[in-house]
């Protein structure tokens, strides 16, 4: 194996759950927390609902359980099926560095293998935390994003790092496992441009499917590439370019998982921090007075949500939700983003059209200086009677410099539950997951899961 792939399968196979600090196992059990809740408020959508019928389809041995329903399937469709119900809001984490993506899309397959393997909730924390590193490490790395390629890449391989901890893999079966997941799994960054379809809200869920397939592969001896990163036509040559990892968590290193940003509000990351602003704005102008919107925003948000026509008009809710003018018009005229804000009807709304055309978007070169390390925007509103009013913000709440609590995500979690399951179920399920280090297996997580149980 080379290099990076070694350093890699050498990691996962060391780390042991007593090298976890107590703050990275509470930050793992928040980021499971508010996953589920946003699989819960995910559960009924369309690619929820496709993602079922075929899953249906598909039996495993041993087998996966579906949230929300009890019935089962194989585990890589576990993982598939689970996962596009938490990403399909797009309330779940985000991780922004030199690369970025949502690495709790990965946490369906760590709970479809500790579910078909009957582990305990101590595993299950190790294995997502062990994602979470080789994410992260990855992300601090390598930007997908300006190369065409798209975040899945780190999905996949990080599925495939936890999975294998999981599941107790050697260091050759570890390596084999990230090797071919890697070489596998390189998806375009087509699927978050322009006019976005539902496969936006499924990519991810489809990396970590495959990675859980890899991984089981490499489990029953399958080898891989054995330069997948480093040799001719490999990772480095043809994706990302030469990079070097940097130390990875434990050894009074913290853990990736704790630098990761949760969301307040249903909608693109980027958009957390104009929504705030907006909402500031809303107290001190009639949106009926208002003559125009000038937004001035680093270039990664302004190129992922502020940049393409179609985010003037959106037809589909995948769009709706990257797009800063029509996310800013929802704050200047419902007081923010809500889990009701993107049916057809709404996306429709000629109000929030009128609202949108008013609004200009535009690259700051000095918050792009900042970037990452600050998400700077600046909001300017023009009245009819030429008044000018400013905001400016940097770090929306959930951003790892303005966290949000621990009573935040549980708020998260029973607004999301609010007329899907009793609240005494919605309480029992959310003490399990905060309590599931204590847990010998997951049964009592995915019986809770079941609405109505």
């Amino acid at each position: 194996m080379d290099n990076t792939t070694r350093k890699l399968a050498e990691y996962i196979t060391r780390l042991d759950y007593s090298a976890l600090s107590a703050q990275a196992v509470h930050e793992t059990k928040k980021r499971l927390v508010d996953a589920i809740a946003c699989a819960i408020g995910g559960y009924a959508s369309e690619p929820a609902d496709i993602a079922r019928k075929v899953s249906a389809n598909v039996s495993g041995t041993p087998a996966a359980r579906i949230f929300n329903t009890g019935k089962t399937t194989s585990i890589d469709m576990a993982a598939f099926t689970n996962a596009t119900m938490v990403r399909y809001l797009d309330f779940n984490d985000t991780y922004i560095s030199i690369g970025s993506g949502h690495p709790s899309d990965m946490i369906p397959a760590m709970l479809a293998v500790a579910d078909a393997h009957h582990l305990g909730g101590k595993e299950l924390l190790l294995g997502i935390a062990t994602g979470y590193e080789v994410f992260t490490a990855m992300a601090d790395q390598i930007g997908l994003r300006d190369k065409g390629w798209d975040q899945g890449f780190f999905l996949g391989m990080s599925v495939a790092a936890g999975v294998a901890k999981m599941l107790k893999l050697n260091l050759e079966q570890t390596a084999n496992a990230i090797a071919i997941t890697v070489t596998a799994n390189v998806p375009t960054r087509q699927s978050r441009a322009g006019e976005l379809a539902m496969w936006k809200g499924v990519a991810t869920a489809a990396a970590a499917r495959s990675a859980v397939q890899a991984v089981l592969l490499a489990q029953a001896g399958m080898t891989g590439p054995t330069a997948a990163f480093e040799g001719k036509d490999g990772i480095w040559d043809k994706v990302t370019g030469k990079f070097t990892l940097n130390e990875l968590g434990g050894n009074g290193k913290p853990f990736g998982i704790e630098r990761t940003n949760l969301k307040f509000f249903p909608s693109e990351y980027h958009s957390q921090a104009p929504m705030w602003i907006a909402l500031e704005l809303r107290k001190k102008v009639a949106v009926t007075d208002i003559e125009a919107v000038n937004v001035e925003t680093y270039f990664t948000a302004w190129s992922e949500i502020g940049s393409e026509p179609e985010k003037w008009h959106p037809k589909t809710r995948e769009t709706a939700d990257h797009s800063l003018p029509y996310l800013l018009s929802l704050g200047f005229i419902d007081g923010g983003v809500k889990l009701n804000s993107f049916t057809p009807e709404r996306i429709a709304d000629p109000a929030l059209h009128a609202l949108m055309a008013r609004i200009k978007i535009s690259e700051n070169k000095a918050f792009t200086a900042a970037f990452p390390e600050a998400l700077t925007t600046r909001i300017e509103v023009v009245t009819k009677g030429g008044q000018r009013m400013i905001e400016v913000a940097e770090y929306p709440k959930g951003h790892r410099k303005n966290p949000m609590t621990d009573e935040d995500v549980n708020n998260k979690f029973a607004m999301v539950c609010e007329g899907v399951m009793p609240a005494a179920q919605r309480d029992s399920l959310r003490n399990a997951l905060w309590s599931v280090d204590q847990a010998p297996n997951l049964n009592r997580v995915f019986e809770l899961l079941v609405p109505g149980k």
